[in-house]
């Protein structure tokens, strides 16, 4: 059958435009596969720093909350007539500094490398768009 096919010129140029368009097709298909696959890794990047900024954000707030209840329940327990006795606030130690900085830095750099992975995005986009 390839005999009969190859000796016929009309239609072993459409073979070949046939073949040609079938690459083409998918050289296209595996280019989109890799740029969704880089959106989707940035994708993920800006969001895991920002869940984690958030958390982090999130627990160092919490000691804030915690003298805020304190000066409520005093409020309260003054206008109930029962004396409230205050817990002294310990200053924090060194290690808590120390981790408080360190938690300071990494979110600096998790913001920062968010920040460069949504110029690249955009960047990407922006190129795309001019490209269409």
């Amino acid at each position: 059958m390839e005999l009969l096919e190859t000796q016929d010129p009309e239609k072993r140029r459409l073979i070949e435009t046939s073949d040609r368009h079938k690459k083409e097709l998918e050289k296209e298909v595996t280019a989109l596969a890799q740029k969704t696959e880089r959106m989707l890794t940035n994708a993920l990047i800006i969001g895991g720093s920002l869940a984690l900024t958030y958390f982090v954000i999130s627990s160092i707030s919490k000691g804030k909350k915690k003298k805020t209840r304190a000066k409520i329940a005093k409020a309260q327990g003054a206008q109930d007539g029962v004396e409230v006795v205050e817990e002294e606030d310990d200053s924090p130690s060194v290690l808590g500094q120390i981790g408080t900085k360190v938690m300071n830095q990494a979110t600096v750099m998790l913001l920062d490398i968010a920040k460069e992975k949504l110029f690249e995005y955009l960047e990407t986009r922006k190129k795309a768009d001019e490209n269409s």
